[in-house]
């Protein structure tokens, strides 16, 4: 690595102020400094002396989306063969290797266009601008991928990758300054522009070769539950009672299959257990916030009791505490409602923002089935009214001390 470094030292100044590639400096600069400790300090004013720096930051965010990303692989690996055989009994653990090789081969794609596309429109801004690329971008790279459905065509993700970027952050002002979740407009995006491929009673499986074939997901079976014909994997529920529907989707999306993730789903969605593992590293680092990751299952769990309690449909039925273990709430929950820009900053804040994002991402879910996740339009509508919350907070602590002057 020395080596390397002093390489890149030596051709530094061509990219410096002055030099013949000044214009290059934020795609130099940018690549350097991943590699590379920063040589630039601060020099005035006041700062916080941390050996830590973004790029550092959002590597580990990266690292622990890595469970994740190995999970979805497999899984979709799994799914296609399931797919191409017709046959959902299929042993999970079979064939692990092709299984895994055949998921690569469809995940893998769409983490190269996702980064590609990005980084494409990064380098523009920056030169356009002067300024070194935004790190903030490393780890929307990789969600977009993982909130996608395996089968989602490769234009549609670099589309909404380069819609997210600039609609989503660049006209914000850039890392930092946004005010929704990048990865999450970019599915939002895509949600609307092209409904089919993103939502429904089925969704296609990965697999050219079987492209007849479809299967349902966890969250495409409930839609269902508040309409005439209520299915679960393809089979109709015959008697067509509410405890029966729910019994039936409980045999086949068990609470053990749906914390462990093999189930169908979005491509880094499925597996709770694989979040959870993300989740220690995020808040080992302190990088993540316990207090919206707690706050968020907590009102997770209070929609789906409320629900519950109404229990008009089989939709309400379904266990509060299988809402937490399907579709991407406990995604959402670790790595999209933690997002540091777009979520509340103050401790107060976090703990009614995380809250109010679980219990409105049930009430979406159950009560329009049109919008099966709910997750995602749930942290985008809190992302809006963090600031609002944030506001009323420190309101109160102000209000709060000044009573507390008048009374000394």
């Amino acid at each position: 690595m020395k080596f390397l470094e002093k390489i890149v030292h030596k051709h530094e100044p061509k990219f410096a102020k002055g030099g013949k590639l000044e214009k290059w400096n934020p795609i130099f600069e940018s690549f350097t400094t991943l590699a590379f400790t920063p040589a630039i300090t601060t020099s005035k004013g006041s700062h916080i002396r941390d050996g830590v720096d973004l790029k550092r930051t959002m590597m580990m965010v990266i690292l622990a989306l890595v469970p994740c990303l190995l999970f979805g692989i497999y899984n979709t690996g799994h799914w296609e063969l399931v797919a191409q055989e017709g046959n959902r009994a299929i042993p999970y653990l079979d064939q692990f290797w092709s299984k895994v090789g055949a998921g690569a081969f469809v995940v893998l794609p769409l983490v190269v266009v996702s980064y590609a596309s990005g980084l494409i429109v990064e380098f523009i801004f920056g030169v356009i601008k002067g300024h070194a690329l935004h790190e903030g971008f490393l780890v929307s790279g990789m969600l977009i991928p993982l909130v996608m459905p395996a089968d989602v065509p490769l234009w549609m993700v670099a589309v909404a990758t380069v819609f997210a970027v600039v609609i989503g952050k660049e006209i914000f002002g850039g890392t930092g300054m946004n005010i929704v979740n990048v990865a999450l407009t970019a599915r939002a995006f895509l949600f609307f522009a092209y409904p089919t491929k993103m939502s429904g009673d089925f969704v296609w499986m990965a697999g050219d070769e079987v492209d007849g074939f479809t299967g349902s997901t966890a969250l495409g079976d409930l839609a269902t539950f508040t309409s005439d014909k209520m299915m679960v994997a393809g089979t109709e529920v015959v008697e067509g009672t509410s405890e029966a529907a729910v019994t039936m989707f409980q045999n086949t999306y068990s609470i053990m299959d749906s914390f462990m993730g093999m189930v169908p789903g979005s491509v880094g969605e499925t597996s709770v257990i694989a979040c959870l593992i993300g989740a220690a590293l995020l808040l080992f680092t302190g990088v993540g916030s316990l207090r919206i990751m707690l706050s968020f299952a907590i009102g997770g769990l209070a929609g789906g009791f409320l629900m519950n309690a109404i229990g008009s449909n089989p939709y309400m039925d379904l266990p509060a505490m299988h809402h937490l273990l399907i579709g991407g709430f406990a995604f959402g929950a670790v790595f999209m409602a933690t997002d540091p820009v777009t979520a509340a900053q103050t401790a107060t804040g976090k703990i009614i923002y995380g809250f109010f994002g679980g219990l409105i991402a049930i009430f979406i879910r159950v009560l329009n089935p049109a919008y099966p996740e709910g997750v995602m339009l749930s942290i985008l509508f809190m992302n809006v009214m963090a600031p609002i919350i944030d506001h009323y907070v420190i309101q109160a602590n102000v209000k709060r001390r000044l009573k507390r002057l008048k009374t000394a």
